[in-house]
């Protein structure tokens, strides 16, 4: 089926989830779904097995594209985890981008821990030459319990040795973190945690996000039972200034300007950094106003 998106015609199957940053993409659907798909705060491929679309698809897509998307300088591949294509479907995904649309200056991917330590440094090198410039890790949290308990797949040295794998082979990462997963009880803990291994992950992007619960997930299901307490307003907020704290790298861009969070951010760390404290000091202190509820989402 064809949808009409803002800015591109595609064959599109689901709902598009693509990072704040892609919006002004071309959105090529690759993939449908997640290889992995467990997270247990995750609701959006719940009911769609994953798959990898059919190349005659992908090229109609592509051909529309260099008709009627020439203003668009990007391109991000979806859906949620494109990096498990074999090395030769890439390669040829990629030469085919430059081929049928020269003027694209950038594309991106998802990619999981479990799928970036399937590539080699060298392949995704590779991968760099012919185009690919940015992954999109999800890290979520660096506290090992709780990245258990949401059903991630890694722990936190595997996704530190697949940070350092995408940075190793010269492409820019973009990694993820989740504002309110470990829950109220282990809130702390895990800011604490995630801003040690961003430190260790060196990234050259750090996006952090708002957990909201969806009703088809286990972890809004954990909630309505009793089992699981999402942080409050100001839990989240301290939960983000303990990352910020905790965060030792010379140069990264931190935003918190996603739609699920409270306290929008785009800063330069370590430049930035007594300003962002201050800015979410006076956000719990209730002198900076917050998002309000029904203008968040995800």
């Amino acid at each position: 089926m064809r949808r009409l998106w803002p800015h591109a015609i595609v064959h599109y199957e689901g709902t598009v989830i693509r990072p704040p940053s892609e919006a002004d993409s071309i959105i090529l659907q690759v993939t449908v779904g997640c290889s992995h798909n467990r997270c247990t705060f995750c609701g959006t491929y719940k009911d769609e097995p994953f798959r990898i679309k059919d190349a005659a698809t992908v090229e109609e897509d592509l051909a529309f594209a260099a008709s009627f998307c020439r203003r668009q300088q990007r391109v991000f591949l979806a859906d949620g985890d494109v990096l498990i294509l074999p090395q030769h479907r890439l390669v040829a995904l990629l030469g085919r981008i430059r081929e049928l649309l020269p003027w694209v200056r950038r594309v991106s991917l998802y990619g999981n821990a479990k799928s970036i330590r399937a590539k080699s440094v060298a392949e995704l090198r590779e991968l760099k030459t012919l185009g690919l410039d940015r992954v999109y890790l999800g890290l979520e949290s660096g506290h090992d319990p709780t990245l258990t308990a949401i059903l991630k797949g890694a722990d936190s040295e595997k996704m530190i040795a697949a940070g350092r794998r995408v940075r190793e082979a010269g492409l820019f990462l973009s990694v993820t973190v989740l504002l309110g997963v470990a829950g109220a009880e282990h809130s702390q803990a895990h800011a604490q945690a995630t801003g040690r291994v961003l430190s260790r992950m060196a990234p050259n992007q750090i996006a952090a996000l708002s957990l909201m619960l969806l009703p088809n997930t286990p972890l809004y299901r954990d909630e309505q039972a009793g089992r699981f307490r999402l942080p409050s307003p100001a839990g989240l907020l301290a939960e983000l200034r303990t990352i910020v704290a905790h965060l030792d790298l010379d140069r990264v861009q931190f935003q918190s300007n996603h739609a699920s969070n409270y306290l929008p951010i785009n800063a330069r760390l370590s430049r930035d950094r007594e300003a962002v404290l201050n800015m979410i000091d006076a956000a719990l202190a209730g002198t900076l106003p917050l998002t309000p509820e029904h203008h968040r989402r995800l």
